[in-house]
Order: structure tokens, then sequence, then C-alpha cells
């Protein structure tokens, strides 16, 4: 078991100092700000979505470990997807998350699950699901952990 945990802090640390998709989008449809106040963590997503499919999303900020490893990779997952599909995802997500329970296959999300155990750590995790969640349906204001 120690060798999984052991995995998974790795994949997370990894994210982190190798964030994917982390870069400024010119021709986003959506741009979106997102904040955690309680970790200081500040993202600003960009959704580029063509008939209904995300074509591209990519995000800048800067945060903790958790916050920036759950935006990476939710954005190698979200890539190429529905709004529909990605809005399940996101239901998905927030499920195991918040309650540790994995429904399907959740993929290198599946690192994520224990953080349900640390409640001020899941705000870090869930900030740039609702943030790409509120750009999923135009909601421009600034997205904040506090209301969540």
């Amino acid at each position: 078991m120690n060798d999984l945990r052991d995995l998974y802090q790795q994949l997370i640390l990894d994210h982190n100092q190798s964030p994917q998709n982390f870069r400024d989008m010119e021709d986003a449809t959506s741009k979106v700000d997102g904040h955690n106040p309680l970790c200081g963590d500040e993202i600003t997503l960009y959704l580029k979505v063509i008939d209904n499919t995300i074509e591209d999303i990519s995000f800048k900020g800067s945060g903790c470990a958790i916050s920036k490893a759950s935006a990476s990779i939710m954005t190698t997952l979200i890539k190429g997807k529905t709004v529909a599909e990605a809005e399940g995802l996101f239901t998905r997500f927030h499920t195991m998350i918040t309650t540790g329970k994995i429904s399907g296959d959740m993929g290198k999300l599946a690192v994520l699950a224990g953080v349900y155990k640390f409640p001020a750590r899941v705000k870090c995790a869930v900030l740039s699901w609702h943030t790409m969640n509120n750009a999923l349906h135009n909601k421009t204001e600034l997205t904040t952990t506090e209301s969540l």
C-alpha cells in the first residue's frame, strides 16, 4: 500500500512541477478566474468550445501542489470531450473528492481520491473543476471556493 501511495504522491508532484496545458490561450471562447482564499490558490482557466466539443483547455496561475495537479490532470482529460462528457466527469470527480467513492474509470484522477480525508484540501482540488464548470456555462464572475 505504501508503494501505491508513493506513486500517487509522485504523480501529484510531477503534475505540480510540470503541469500540462499550463499556458495562456489567445483564441479562448471562455476565460474564467478562480480563487481559493484559504490556501491562496489562483487560476485563470481558458476554454475553447466549438460545436459543443472542448477543442482546447489551458490554465495559468499559482497554488499548492494539489490545486495545480488537479488542474493539470483535468485539462488532459477534458480536452476533446463534449460539454456533456465534461459535465459528467465533473460530477463524478466532485463525488470522489468529497466522499472518496470512485465511480467508473477516473484514470489519473484516482490519485486525488484520498483528498476527501482532508477537508481543507478538498477546496484546493475542486477549484479548477468549479472554474471549468462555470466556463462551460458562460458564468464569467470570479469562481471562489468560499461559495462552494
